[in-house]
């Protein structure tokens, strides 16, 4: 089994330190904005990107990193996207892992990169340069780190967990941002993730897939896909413990655990969304198939008529069928129950008496959860959501100004 560790981050792992500065890319003088995360050692490498068609030029530096399969860590910045910015902002991705990789005893190409922030600004490379040796990467830094990625999340976002394997104890941690331009299809959100285990690498890159394709990908804030969205993880083995690889015997765990991280910092996300106030979570079960299931409870979360229902708390399960049917999935509607915060709405496709108010008192609390059963089949799946505010609107309707 897993345990949490209270407090954990990105260098909860063995070998992992870390750092941040405030390095005048954001206007916020109290705030951090350049981050680097170092294993001691060389650590094998997995990653996910963003699919929009335009993309970061810092998200190609970190395509290229990937192809070695292995690496050293992450220079990380916020307040800029270094995106839509002509062939510089290729140079500028390149420059600022040379930067980091110096001050840190490293070459350039052994760090990803990530940017995040205003989109059309070239990164302010003089600030850059003249600020990049304040970082101090210690073992207690990931706090520092996970500040410098955040732009308009209102808390950092960390999480570690420990497992046993060959009788010694294994630790996966992870720092995460990103709470607007939210709906991560992968393949401005930023995750990294860390463990001292050895893991073979193709076993590595199939765990990161598979629990973004749970976690990230099935988050919505406000419908918007970041041109920089990027997931990285590092296994670097200073744990000392055998390898683990799909057919090994500490395979299953090591899956949970980093599937724990990444849907965690997956609701933190949302949770911390622009203007939220509420966290919504969408069960869609008995499916025929899983992508289907997916598929429907990601249509649901993301639906802005459902964020303003949960916001009004107005129990108005129409909305909830309107977004289910529009998912294009298999189903039945006779067969459709429908449930909000526990409470039985819908069966078989038809209103059944319920006390309004009771509804309405259930969604008054920080989380609302709705569970839609489809009754067809086996497969379930969950999405996150967050509710739209009028907070959400007024922020975004000035974010450059």
């Amino acid at each position: 089994m897993i345990e949490i560790i209270n407090g954990g981050g990105v260098t909860s792992a063995v070998g992992f330190t870390a750092g941040g500065t405030y390095a005048g890319l954001k206007t916020e003088v109290d705030s951090l904005d350049l981050g680097i995360l170092v294993s001691d050692r060389q650590a094998n490498a997995a990653a996910t990107f963003t699919s929009n068609s335009i993309e970061s030029p810092s998200v190609t530096a970190s395509r290229k990193r990937l192809e070695k399969g292995v690496a050293r860590g992450v220079v990380a910045n916020s307040g800029c996207a270094n995106c839509s910015v002509g062939e510089q902002g290729f140079a500028d991705a390149e420059e600022m892992a040379n930067l980091a990789g110096s001050h840190v005893g490293l070459r350039g190409e052994e760090l990803f990169v990530a940017s995040t922030g205003m989109i059309g600004v070239e990164l302010p490379m003089a600030l850059i340069r003249q600020n990049v040796t304040n970082i101090a990467l210690t073992s207690s830094g990931g706090t520092d780190f996970a500040r410098a990625l955040m732009t308009t999340d209102s808390k950092h976002k960390e999480r570690a967990v420990s497992f046993v394997h060959d009788g010694k104890t294994v630790t996966v941690g992870g720092a995460a941002k990103g709470v607007g331009m939210i709906h991560p299809n992968m393949a401005t959100m930023l995750c990294f993730v860390t463990t001292d285990a050895d893991v073979e690498g193709d076993f590595l890159q199939s765990v990161l897939f598979d629990s973004v394709k749970a976690s990230f990908n099935m988050i919505d804030v406000d419908g918007d896909q970041s041109t920089n969205d990027t997931v990285v993880l590092l296994a670097n083995g200073a744990s000392e413990t055998s390898q683990i690889s799909e057919s090994s015997s500490g395979a299953d765990l090591f899956r949970e655990a980093v599937g724990y991280i990444c849907t965690e910092l997956a609701k933190e996300l949302v949770r911390d969304g622009e203007g939220a106030q509420r966290l919504i979570e969408v069960t869609v079960e008995g499916a025929e198939t899983l992508d289907e299931a997916r598929l429907s409870a990601r249509e649901i979360a993301s639906s802005l008529l459902v964020k303003a229902m949960v916001h009004g708390r107005d129990p108005n399960w129409g909305r909830l069928v309107m977004a289910l049917g529009k998912s294009g999935i298999s189903l039945i509607e006779k067969k459709v129950d429908i449930f909000i915060s526990e409470i039985h709405i819908v069966h078989e496709g038809v209103a059944i008496p319920y006390y309004k108010e009771a509804v309405v008192s259930a969604m008054s609390g920080s989380e609302i959860p709705f569970r839609i059963s489809l009754n067809i089949g086996e497969h379930s799946a969950t999405a996150w959501g967050c509710d739209l505010t009028e907070e959400y609107v007024i922020f975004n309707s000035a974010y450059s100004t």
